[in-house]
């Protein structure tokens, strides 16, 4: 009998769960409260980061968090009157930040991200997508040797996960990349990486082959489970019941609640995040430049150059704050002091962020419910890798990866 899957979120992780689960021969069902790729996959940097393993939450950062937050120049922003309810997932989240769990951790994204790029082809290849990958490098660029070397630990984990760059200096700096500003004299290069020019559009692109392979996507917003048969055999929306077999939970950070409905509190936050689109840019990089000193990403896009970073807590409802955005501005125009654009746009997204930063991917219980959320910065990166992962945990062919790391039960204490 052919299974019918729901992948609830048609995000990149969603609608790339969905392509692998049609492959395997399932009726699939993408439901969303928002049209494909409008979300988070729609305001990230672009860049598939295979070498995207060192997490946030690196051994001093309980020291450094108090002087970050009142530096005007570091992008990592609190709105105050969110920290009570930010309180208990932020004990968890600075519990990890020490050298055991970074290095855990870091092993533990290693198989998600590591072969982004691959794994981007093969989900592209035979749908004729494949133009919307552009390979290239990924560039670091720096102040100095100094600084450098300041990330040496960042740098030690990234090599363990086998990803170690060409360092460029000197006069070759403006060689390589010449709309960089006369501040950088090091540029770190990450050869066989890639971005894609459009994110919103790719998913966009995607989710439309998927339906003309016979899959369907409904907008509406999933309330409950239906596990009244000791398994899901449906699920409750705004627009009626869905019958299925199988349901894959790839919403992102509106999963909480809906796990909390299988008995399952999982430490979940958003984790505010902000671009700037420079549309029609000129003066700015041909490939994507992480800008060290500012914790951004700039990244040539169809649009114009897109440059996106930021890390804020304060919550999902409350609207974008100006700061974050005015220092995306100082920073790109410093990084690129021949930038010039024809208009600006801006936009706030809701990367969700696991208290110990790996994603969920795994069965909850014996609910034949799976997860595939949780991947804070490296949703675009890791999205077709963990649907293909998921998929063959639905359909129980063989997944080749210890996924103990991504078990939802994890949390089950929490």
């Amino acid at each position: 009998m052919t299974r019918h899957v729901v992948v609830v979120g048609a995000g990149i992780v969603g609608v790339s769960s969905a392509i692998w689960l049609q492959r395997a021969g399932a009726q699939v069902t993408i439901i969303d409260r928002a049209a494909p790729g409008t979300g988070t996959s729609h305001g990230n940097a672009g860049v598939l980061a295979a070498c995207a393993v060192a997490p946030v939450t690196a051994p001093g950062l309980i020291a450094k968090a108090p002087a970050m937050l009142l530096n005007p120049d570091v992008p990592l922003y609190l709105r105050l009157s969110y920290l009570p309810r930010l309180l208990p997932w932020l004990g968890k989240y600075l519990r990890v930040a020490n050298d055991r769990d970074t290095r855990r951790i870091a092993q533990g994204l290693a198989p998600i991200v590591g072969d982004s790029v691959e794994q981007h082809k093969s989900l592209t290849a035979d749908l004729g997508l494949s133009d919307w990958v552009t390979d290239s490098d990924y560039v670091f660029a720096y102040r100095n040797r100094a600084a450098f070397d300041a990330e040496a630990y960042t740098w030690a984990l990234r090599a363990d996960a086998g990803f170690t760059p060409d360092l460029i200096e000197g006069g070759q700096v403006r060689e390589y990349e010449p709309t960089l500003g006369p501040d950088i004299h090091l540029l770190a290069t990450m050869k066989d990486h890639g971005f894609i020019r459009d994110p919103g559009g790719y998913v966009t692109a995607l989710a439309q082959a998927f339906e003309q392979g016979g899959g369907t996507i409904l907008q509406a917003e999933v309330k409950d489970f239906d596990l009244s048969a000791g398994a899901i055999c449906g699920i409750e929306t705004t627009r009626g019941r869905v019958a299925c077999d199988d349901v894959v939970l790839a919403t992102g950070v509106w999963s909480k609640p809906l796990m909390a409905k299988l008995g399952l509190n999982v430490p979940l936050e958003t984790e505010r995040g902000y671009h700037v689109i420079f549309e029609g840019a000129t003066g700015g990089p041909t490939r994507p430049v992480m800008i060290a000193s500012g914790k951004f990403v700039a990244t040539p896009m169809a649009q114009g150059l897109r440059c996106a970073g930021i890390l804020e807590f304060g919550g999902l409802d409350a609207a974008p704050s100006k700061a974050p955005l005015a220092l995306l501005r100082r920073q790109a125009k410093a990084a690129f002091p021949q930038l010039t654009a024809a208009r600006e746009i801006e936009w706030l997204g809701h990367r969700p962020a696991p208290s110990d930063s790996l994603p969920l991917i795994g069965q909850v219980g014996t609910s034949r419910v799976f997860t595939a959320f949780g991947h804070h910065h490296i949703g675009l990166t890791g999205g077709p890798k963990t649907g293909r992962l998921v998929a063959g945990l639905v359909m129980g062919h063989p997944v080749n990866t210890d996924l103990q790391p991504y078990a939802p039960q994890r949390f089950s204490k929490g």
